[in-house]
């Protein structure tokens, strides 16, 4: 496999390095089989604290509180190819992809057209879980000129070094996830206290910041090629993935940004 096939979606697993620091990384359950690189480098956040330190404390509304019980609710759930809801969402994934082209089945070639490892995206989808599919259906259905420019790969001349379109999707999700802290019980950080009063005025505000994500990402992507045109491709994906989560966690917490169209990189999303 090369190094455009072995971007992976892991399973998250917290682990505790040495006192004082707390580290959530990812381990164990690769797709496909593909080394964790990408998993290990983007996941590891390590915060450096003193005994006596503490995590912060927020205070939210119950409005608010529900608003994240339902996201993480999505969060929670995996994809299951035996679950008719499930394969009906992949087919809708496919025809917005590429109307003009009709799908084989659900195990099929074709499926490599769009960026996922093998024929059977489901293997791909264990580290997103379902909503990384409901990600990639939002995005193509509010944001179809991005969502095409970035399938089709129509910037720049990029046939050589891309990434895989839809196994990228997926660790945008991932990351999406890890950066807000959404498998605590309530955000811990100043970014994930910030994203729940976003989401309690916009309940697609997850969807909507994955697609922001997911242009900006690719937005450093060129911008990254052009920098170090022989960077090794493992290095320079972890390298763009860990600067675009640094770049959304800087606009999250600026004064005036109020909704997420009010990001900077808002403004690179085109309908």
């Amino acid at each position: 496999m090369d190094d455009r096939g072995s971007f992976v979606a892991v399973r998250r697993i917290s682990h505790t390095l040495d006192r004082g620091s707390t580290c959530h990384f990812s381990s164990a359950e690769v797709v496909a089989g593909s080394t964790a690189w990408l998993g290990r480098g983007l996941s590891c956040v390590c915060a450096q604290r003193r005994e006596h330190e503490s995590r912060p404390s927020f205070d939210f509304t119950p409005a608010q509180e529900e608003c994240l019980q339902r996201l993480q609710s999505r969060v929670d759930v995996p994809y299951d190819g035996s679950i008719p809801q499930h394969q009906e969402a992949l087919r809708a994934l496919w025809k917005l992809a590429f109307p003009e082209e009709e799908l084989r089945g659900l195990i099929s070639e074709q499926w490599k057209e769009m960026g996922w490892q093998g024929k059977d995206p489901s293997t791909d989808f264990r580290g997103g879980g379902f909503v990384s599919l409901e990600n990639l259906l939002y995005f193509a259905r509010n944001f179809p000129k991005s969502f095409q420019d970035l399938l089709q790969k129509q910037v720049g001349d990029r046939s050589v070094w891309e990434y895989p379109f839809a196994v990228a999707g997926v660790n945008i999700t991932f990351m999406v996830i890890q950066m807000l802290d959404l498998e605590a019980v309530k955000p811990r950080t100043m970014v994930g206290a910030t994203f729940l009063k976003l989401l309690a005025e916009n309940e697609s505000a997850f969807d909507l910041l994955y697609c922001i994500a997911f242009k900006l990402m690719d937005h450093q992507w060129l911008t990254k090629r052009a920098s170090y045109m022989d960077f090794n491709v493992r290095h320079l994906h972890l390298t763009v993935m860990k600067s675009t989560r640094r770049q959304l966690e800087k606009e999250l917490l600026l004064e005036d940004v109020t909704r997420l169209e009010d990001l900077p990189s808002f403004s690179l999303l085109g309908r």
